[in-house]
Order: C-alpha cells, then sequence, then structure tokens
C-alpha cells in the first residue's frame, strides 16, 4: 500500500490532542497530529485560559435542573436551553438530571479534582522544562460576588473542597474591595483559590505544538480526517490528503467525537456546550488574580498581551452563529463589578464547543471493542486545565506503564 504508515496517529490538533502527542513522544513513541484547520483553532482558542483545580465541582450539582428550566427561555441566562426537537440532547439531559444530587456530585468532584490537581502540577513542569512562552502564572482566581446568599453558598461549599485538597481564602466584601482596587464598591464578598492559575490559551497551543516538532513529532494541518476503520494490527485513516495507517490512534476531536467515531459503532453522549468570549487590548486598570463574577458567571482573565471576558453555557447543537446577545452578556455582567469592564479594542469575538459528557467526566482509554483506537475526548470546560494529566495518562496506558492515578472513572465503557 502507497501512504504512510505511523505509529500513532492523534486525530485532533488542540491542547488535548497535542498534550497527548508531547507525552507519546516523550515515552519513546512516534506521532503524527492530523489537524482538519490549524492548531488550536477550535475551543482550545478563545477560553479563558484559566487553570483551575476549584472547578472540580461537575456542572450537574443539586438544584441545576431547576435552575435551567427557569433560565430556558432567556436569551442571556448563564446557561441556556435552545428550545427545539433534539432527541439526542433530551437524553443526553435526563441521564444528566439523574446526576444533580449529592452523591453523584461527590464522584465527579472527586474524579475530576484528581486529573485537576495532576493536571496543575504537571503543566507548571513542563511549562518550566520546555521553556513554553505562554503567560503561565500561578497566581491564584478569584470567586467574585455582589449576592450575599449566594456567597454564603458558595462559602459553606469551600468546605465540603477541603476534603477533595482544594484549598480556599474567604474575603468579606469591604476587606476584598481594600485587595482588589480594579473593582466597583458593593461586592458582597470573594474566595480565592491560591492554587490555581492562567495561561493565554493560543499560545500554549502553540508552544505546544513547537514542542511536538522539536522531538519529532509530525503535523499535518488543512487535513481533514474523513473515516476511520479499524484493522487486525493497526488502523486505517481516510483523509482529504490521502490514506494514513498506524499502529495506534487516539481520537482527540472535543465536541466533534461522536459523529466521528459513529462508524465505528460507538455511541459517545457528548453534547456541544457553546461558550464564548470577547478579547480586548488591556484596560489601564485591571484586577490582579483571574476571577470569575459569580452572580452573572463571567470569567475575567488578564495577560500582559490582553484582556478576556469569557463564559456561558448554550446548549443549541452545532449552531455556527456568533450570538451578540450572548456577547452583551458578558460585558453587561463585567460593567456590575469592574472599574473599566473591557478594554480600549476590541480584537476578537469568538465562540467555540465544549465537549459536555452528562457527568462532567472526559472519556480516556481504549475504544471498546478496538484494540487500536483509543479516546481522549469530553473534557467539557476544562479542556486546558486537564490537558497535561490528560495527555499523560493516555501515554501511560498506551504504552502500558503504571499511570500516576487510577483511570477508572474516565474509562469510555462506563458509557456502553
Amino acid at each position: 500500500m502507497n501512504f504512510p504508515h505511523d505509529d500513532v496517529l492523534v486525530i485532533g490538533g488542540g491542547a488535548i490532542g497535542l498534550a497527548t502527542a508531547l507525552a507519546l513522544l516523550e515515552a519513546g513513541r512516534g506521532v503524527r497530529v492530523l489537524e482538519s484547520a490549524a492548531v488550536g483553532g477550535g475551543a482550545s482558542h478563545g477560553n479563558c485560559g484559566t487553570i483551575t483545580p476549584s472547578h472540580a465541582p461537575p456542572l450537574a450539582a443539586p438544584g441545576v435542573v431547576a435552575q435551567a428550566l427557569r433560565w430556558m427561555f432567556t436569551p442571556d441566562a448563564p446557561l441556556y436551553l435552545k428550545p427545539r426537537f433534539d432527541p439526542a440532547l433530551w437524553r443526553w439531559l435526563l441521564h444528566f438530571a439523574a446526576r444533580c444530587n449529592l452523591r453523584s456530585w461527590r464522584q465527579s468532584t472527586q474524579a475530576r479534582s484528581v486529573l485537576l490537581e495532576d493536571s496543575r502540577a504537571r503543566l507548571a513542569e513542563w511549562v518550566q522544562r520546555h521553556a513554553l512562552d505562554c503567560e503561565f502564572v500561578e497566581e491564584g482566581l478569584d470567586y467574585v460576588f455582589r449576592d450575599a446568599r449566594r456567597f454564603r453558598h458558595y462559602v459553606d461549599e469551600c468546605a465540603a473542597l477541603r476534603e477533595f485538597g482544594i484549598d480556599s481564602q474567604v474575603f468579606d466584601g469591604s476587606a476584598y474591595e481594600r485587595e482588589e482596587p480594579a473593582v466597583l464598591p458593593g461586592m458582597a464578598g470573594a474566595i480565592r483559590f491560591p492554587g490555581d492559575a492562567r495561561l493565554r490559551p493560543d499560545r500554549y497551543v502553540a508552544e505546544l505544538a513547537r514542542v511536538v516538532r522539536g522531538k519529532g513529532g509530525r503535523i499535518e494541518e488543512q487535513c481533514r480526517v474523513e473515516g476511520i476503520r479499524s484493522l487486525p494490527d493497526g488502523v486505517l485513516v481516510e483523509t482529504a490528503n490521502g490514506q494514513r495507517r498506524g499502529r495506534d490512534v487516539v481520537i482527540a476531536l472535543g465536541a466533534w467525537t461522536p459523529a466521528f467515531v459513529r462508524s465505528l459503532d460507538l455511541r459517545v453522549p457528548i453534547q456541544p456546550g457553546k461558550g464564548y468570549s470577547i478579547t480586548y487590548s488591556r484596560p489601564s486598570v485591571v484586577p490582579r488574580h483571574a476571577m470569575v463574577l459569580k452572580d452573572r458567571s463571567v470569567c475575567v482573565t488578564v495577560w500582559d498581551s490582553g484582556f478576556r471576558l469569557g463564559s456561558t453555557m448554550e446548549f443549541s447543537g452545532h449552531d455556527g452563529t456568533l450570538n451578540p446577545t450572548r456577547l452583551a452578556a458578558l460585558e453587561r455582567g463585567a460593567r456590575e463589578y469592574l472599574r473599566e469592564p473591557v478594554g480600549p479594542q476590541a480584537h476578537e469575538r469568538w465562540y467555540g464547543w465544549r465537549p459536555m459528557t452528562w457527568d462532567d467526566l472526559p472519556l480516556l482509554g481504549r475504544a471498546p471493542g478496538h484494540r487500536h483506537v483509543w479516546l481522549a475526548a469530553g473534557h467539557g470546560m476544562l479542556g486546558i486545565s486537564m490537558s497535561a494529566a490528560t495527555g499523560q495518562l493516555m501515554a501511560d496506558l498506551i504504552t502500558d506503564r503504571k499511570p500516576a492515578f487510577d483511570p477508572t472513572p474516565y474509562r469510555p465503557e462506563r458509557f456502553s
């Protein structure tokens, strides 16, 4: 057969695919990354770049279903379900609703915290060892509140998070206003998670690609993958640029994974959760820490190179429109909290699809029934935060090495 034969093919050139490629190269495997557009052009590009062990609690929590139903007909709500006939989404929502209880919340929080803590430490090590130029800063993240009742609720939740090794510091409103001159008067309080960090995600992904290439990995951009077939001794991948054959393949396609793996008779319960962001030049007064404006679910991240407002969760399928109502909600939320809520110039208005599973845990491991096919998808809102741990775990599983933590909670078989 006249086509390239590779060791490991990685389908998807976002943070997850490239982190997996890097870890595989360091484990001694050869890698070719296949990316349909440019590396980092999907959900890795425009998110807020926070590295957040603090986000261990899943979206599925007691009370979320009732709140979501109240917001269903509010187009600028932080969590929005676009009314439509979509049987796959409604099945997903039924499973999601079944997990909105304390027992399931604790199970997902435990598994997410393990992955996030490993990734947080590993990412810092990667930044240093590989000299990743991505504006990585270990400064913590603040949850900021104007609503006193919501503030007290999260203070109580922080006590539960300490069981999972997630430390926090609590400020009353006046103390936080003295601590953080970028906020307006009238804050009810704030919670700081000192173990969190931040980076510029587009630069992080570009730096991962640089290191992968430097270690001998191949990255084919503008290479759309059109199909995949399992072979007894490997896989055959059909692309717009011809066939590629590999000993193993890792599918890291984020929210596009379910459609792609259907040809392998795999059913992957991932729904696209649409998020938005606006990137500006830096205002003159900026927050000292990355922050989440909790009453409005708006994330604020500051870098030397810019300033970003982001977040919201919209279940509208693969709707490719840039919704001005959702973008306006980000700026309106920021104006309630910040002295300078936007920068002098808006550089980019963006959306991306987060790959959401109903238990808020990724699928990491061998695809059921396919010896040489591996899945690394479903990281929800935490793909950047979980990328380093995911990459190392996938490399350990593929090379049959003992992982740093138990991979059982993330196994794709749980959805079979």
